[in-house]
């Protein structure tokens, strides 16, 4: 097959519209992401506070939203079989020497008495601490402020 000798490389000016029409394709891609993915979970909204501590020791995460439906490894789950999750969860980390953390994430307008009634079932499984999560402040607070 014979090829033509002739071909030359372009030395002309580029033309910009199809350019700027592939950058703003892009633009709303990347600005409409958040909706054009449907991400599935419960929303809540978490507490904000400053300076807490964390901890080093394997820790398990549990989610009540504010009508007390509780979520273990995101799927709604009932009392009783959270307990035995729990149970079952807290006998591995012993195992292995270690003391297992429940890692509470609540949402703001959750009852106190349904995160009473999470802290007696981890009490119960054999878990002796649990910490809230909370959202950083986005800005600290000065060292003589009272929290919220």
């Amino acid at each position: 097959m014979r090829f033509p000798r002739h071909a030359r490389i372009f030395r002309g000016q580029l033309d910009a519209a199809p350019f700027a029409g592939v950058f703003f394709l892009v633009l709303i891609f990347i600005t409409f992401n958040s909706q054009l993915v449907f991400t599935p979970g419960v929303r809540i909204e978490l507490p904000q506070a400053g300076g807490l501590p964390g901890t080093a020791n394997p820790t398990l995460a549990v989610l009540v939203d504010p009508s007390g439906q509780f979520y273990l490894d995101n799927q709604a789950i009932a009392e009783a079989e959270l307990k035995q999750r729990l149970v079952a969860a807290a006998d591995k980390a012993r195992s292995r020497g270690a003391q297992l953390t429940l890692v509470v994430l609540a949402d703001t307008r959750t009852p106190n008495k349904v995160l009473f009634h999470l802290g007696e079932l981890a009490r119960e499984a054999g878990i002796k601490e649990l910490l809230q999560a909370a959202r950083p402040r986005a800005t600290p607070a000065p060292p003589n402020a009272s929290p919220p």
